[in-house]
């Protein structure tokens, strides 16, 4: 395949994400260029990665620091955080240097916020390795960690230098995690794209990391999101685009990931459910009824991704997380609506029982 490229901007800043194959090439140039301007690299690597493709980035790597994260949602914790930190240190990384986050979701999230944090902000590119990251964790600038309380509640806005997506790393992961990445493609089709959403709910067979339209999808998400990121970075416009319509389903998903114990279910299979309770409300609230839910519940269920809890969870449980998440606004939850698919709008003045009928249909007690 050709790269293609796209550039994430806003105000004063921009960067491009590249998309294509052997990008270990490409790396290895932007590393011999920052060696020659004396900049120190340094790489914060998912351990399961290093595990199931060693070779991947293997020579890029041979040359620099790295740090094995343990792959899974409960590294985004104080603890790992405080670990790099202390390897940054230790490294004698200073402003000039550069981090390389090269992982999923996880190492994104957490190597970023060290970036944003470590001297007061260095500079640092994203490799994501899974395709939930590629699509959407790896753009946009958010990092953080989870809290006990929640998910995410602590972070920072710092925009990468660039994105380097390489399709060959899709080769070697578990379908259960190409699956999970699948449900935020999803998502993009319902919050915006509604010829997306027909185009992978009408496929004769299921995508998976050889589909040769998968790439183009990739680019699909990755510019909605760069749209929209555009217009509002920090989540704060009060307009048609806003940053926090792409937590559409989120919401649901961060109460099941906290309730549940982080790691349980993978984000992109809590997201699925989430997207679940997402249309029901929507239509419980008179909007989107032309819609058939099937059409939606089939399309997970071809990804093998859940369509309700696999063990319940207390409705009074789930409905205080909601009250902890980070989208709450003067007290009230802010909930990511579908007027019709590829349609969204936000919504805060829902009743709790409605909010309670919901989780009630996908199995909470």
């Amino acid at each position: 395949m050709s790269e293609m490229n796209l550039k994430v901007s806003s105000g004063d800043w921009s960067y491009p994400i590249f998309i294509g194959r052997n990008m270990e090439f490409s790396l290895m140039e932007l590393h011999e260029k920052l060696k020659q301007e004396e900049r120190k690299a340094i790489a914060i690597v998912d351990q399961g990665l290093s595990e199931s493709n060693p070779q991947f980035c293997d020579k890029f790597l041979a040359s620099m620091p790295v740090l094995l994260i343990p792959s899974g949602e409960p590294s985004k914790s104080v603890s790992k955080l405080h670990d790099i930190w202390n390897f940054l240190a230790v490294e004698k990384l200073d402003r000039s240097g550069v981090i390389f986050a090269i992982g999923g979701g996880v190492t994104g999230d957490l190597a970023g916020f060290a970036a944003a944090s470590f001297l007061r902000g260095v500079e640092f590119y994203q490799i994501p390795t899974t395709l939930l990251a590629m699509v959407d964790s790896s753009v946009g600038g958010k990092t953080g960690i989870n809290l006990d309380m929640g998910k995410n509640l602590v972070g920072a806005f710092h925009q990468p230098s660039s994105v380097f997506v390489d399709m060959d790393v899709l080769n070697t992961l578990s379908k259960r995690e190409f699956s999970a990445g699948i449900a935020e493609v999803i998502k993009y089709g319902l919050l915006g794209k509604r010829d997306l959403f027909d185009q992978l709910a009408n496929r004769e067979t299921p995508l998976n990391s050889s589909s040769e339209d998968l790439p183009q999808i990739i680019y699909e998400c990755c510019a909605e999101k760069a749209r929209i990121v555009g217009c509002d970075e920090k989540e704060r416009s009060s307009g048609k685009v806003n940053r926090a319509l792409l937590n559409l389903g989120h919401t649901f998903a961060h109460a099941i990931e906290a309730c549940s114990g982080f790691g349980y279910y993978l984000h992109g299979e809590a997201v699925s459910i989430g997207l679940v309770c997402a249309l029901r409300l929507s239509q419980k609230m008179g909007f989107c009824e032309s819609f058939d839910e099937s059409n939606l519940i089939d399309l997970l269920s071809s990804y093998d991704l859940p369509i309700e809890l696999q063990n319940g969870i207390a409705i009074t449980k789930l409905l205080e997380s909601m009250r902890g998440d980070k989208k709450v606004l003067a007290g009230k939850i802010r909930f990511v609506l579908m007027q019709e698919i590829g349609d969204t709008f936000l919504e805060s003045e829902i009743p709790s029982e409605v909010v309670a009928d919901i989780w009630r249909s996908v199995g909470a007690t």
